[in-house]
């Protein structure tokens, strides 16, 4: 059985199956002037018109995927996660960064704002969302600039805040965030189509909830700053904010209870888990026992490796002992804290450092083949051109016979390097989708 293969196949399949095509096709349907937008059924000719924001690294595909079905009744459209920045008819196109907004995702900030506000109480304003979305829509708060916004991102993603610590921040520096989007369509209704890709698929973090309520704070993003050590490094423009925020001199993101979310309805249509059913179901075909163990895992990507590799050491025992085939799958986002100058993202550290436990315990692991692969399902991990990385026996004899030191590679977070020397690299382009990362184990009885 070949590991590397069959492991790419898995991962290939949970990648699939949340494609935005497939999950615009199983989720939105058109029946005369009825519209079906997952739960919701629309009646579209008391629709006066649908404006559409379609925006994250799926924008593109969504918005495409959705056109032939809403054309009739489109105003105008605000897509991102485009190649370049076009203008058809009152359809506008932007090319927007991630992970640090560029002049692109602000223009497309302002646009999508504008768009929001133009809207009456007879509109339907539809909002596709997707990962990556928050560096895709960038309007920063008065008082800041997009520098001030890019660099305290920048702090925050280097010092392992997790996705919730950094999007409470980001939704108090912007003027779209937090509900804020929601905020400038209200009366109009509004309907969000979401491929989650956070954790518990909380809808106040994917995107930074731009037309969600949030229930965070001035007050909470401050303290975030401060728990991280990090405000002697932050713009004073965004500690002058964040303070005026928590002594009520500027308006709180939008809450429950507010009178905007009356006209708000969201439905997520493609996740972290959906990928992992899939995943498990091609693991099957090809007859390994296949289980998930572990759903919206988080936490340092090293650490949580340890965990992982001391979490199989039951599974070996059956491989080795009962000649049983598995595949265990896990899926979340990790983090990883930049102590070093290397490359890397938090897939590759993990698969690193999932390699050097083995290392060190590579008796139990005797009798068996074994893999292990960490891939982000949007094609991308952290700042490389990678999507993640694979591992096995062959990795280590590679390293071994290269004279490749783990503990060195991955003391300067350099995970990238190390598997450019060893092999491993996975390369998938950009998928046109996100929902987080997907973790494969394989364990197979050798003969």
């Amino acid at each position: 059985m070949n590991l590397p293969e069959l492991a790419r196949k898995i991962g290939e399949a949970a990648i699939n199956s949340v494609r935005p095509e497939k999950l615009i096709e199983e989720k939105v349907k058109r029946e005369g002037s009825w519209l079906y937008l997952a739960g919701e059924k629309i009646d579209l000719e008391k629709i006066n018109k649908i404006n559409l924001i379609s925006f994250g690294k799926a924008g593109q595909k969504l918005a495409e995927a959705i056109w032939p079905q809403i054309e009739d009744k489109l105003g105008t459209a605000v897509i991102t996660g485009v190649k370049t920045h076009q203008e058809k008819g009152l359809a506008f196109y932007f090319p927007a960064a991630h992970p640090l907004p560029d002049e692109w995702s602000v223009a497309a900030g302002r646009q999508a704002y504008e768009l929001a506000l133009s809207c009456g109480p007879e509109d339907l304003l539809l909002v596709l969302i997707s990962g990556g979305g928050s560096a895709h829509l960038c309007l920063p708060d008065e008082g800041l600039s997009l520098e001030d916004k890019r660099k305290v991102t920048d702090i925050l993603l280097k010092s392992g805040a997790d996705i919730k610590e950094l999007n409470t921040v980001r939704k108090h520096l912007s003027k779209i965030k937090g509900g804020r989007l929601a905020r400038a369509a209200w009366p109009a209704r509004v309907v969000n189509l979401v491929i989650s890709d956070v954790n518990g698929n909380d809808l106040e973090n994917i995107a930074s909830g731009p037309t969600y309520y949030d229930s965070s704070t001035f007050a909470q993003a401050l303290d975030i700053l401060r728990r991280k050590e990090v405000t002697d490094r932050c713009p004073q423009a965004v500690l002058h904010v964040l303070e005026e925020g928590k002594k009520g001199l500027r308006e709180e993101t939008v809450k429950k209870e507010d009178k905007v979310m009356e006209r708000v309805k969201s439905f997520i249509i493609g996740d972290n888990l959906k990928a992992l059913l899939s995943a498990k179901e091609e693991a099957r075909n090809h007859g390994l026992e296949s289980i998930v163990i572990a759903l919206d895992d988080f936490g340092e990507a090293r650490v949580k490796a340890e965990e992982y590799i001391s979490q199989l050491i039951t599974f070996v025992r059956k491989v080795r002992e009962e000649k049983r085939s598995f595949c265990l799958l896990a899926g979340g986002e990790l983090t990883v804290t930049v102590r070093g100058q290397g490359r890397g993202g938090r897939n590759t550290e993990f698969v690193l450092a999932c390699l050097l436990a083995i290392k060190e315990r590579i008796r139990e692991f005797s009798g068996l083949d074994w893999l292990v692969m960490s891939l982000a399902t949007d094609g991308r991990d952290g700042n490389t051109d990678s999507a993640g990385a694979l591992a096995g026996r062959e990795t280590l004899l590679e390293a071994e016979k290269k004279n490749l030191r783990l503990e060195a590679f991955l003391a300067d977070n350099d995970s990238y390097g190390f598997f450019k020397e060893a092999g491993g690299l996975i390369f998938t382009g950009p998928t046109g989708t996100n929902v987080m990362d997907i973790r494969i184990f394989l364990l197979v009885p050798i003969g």
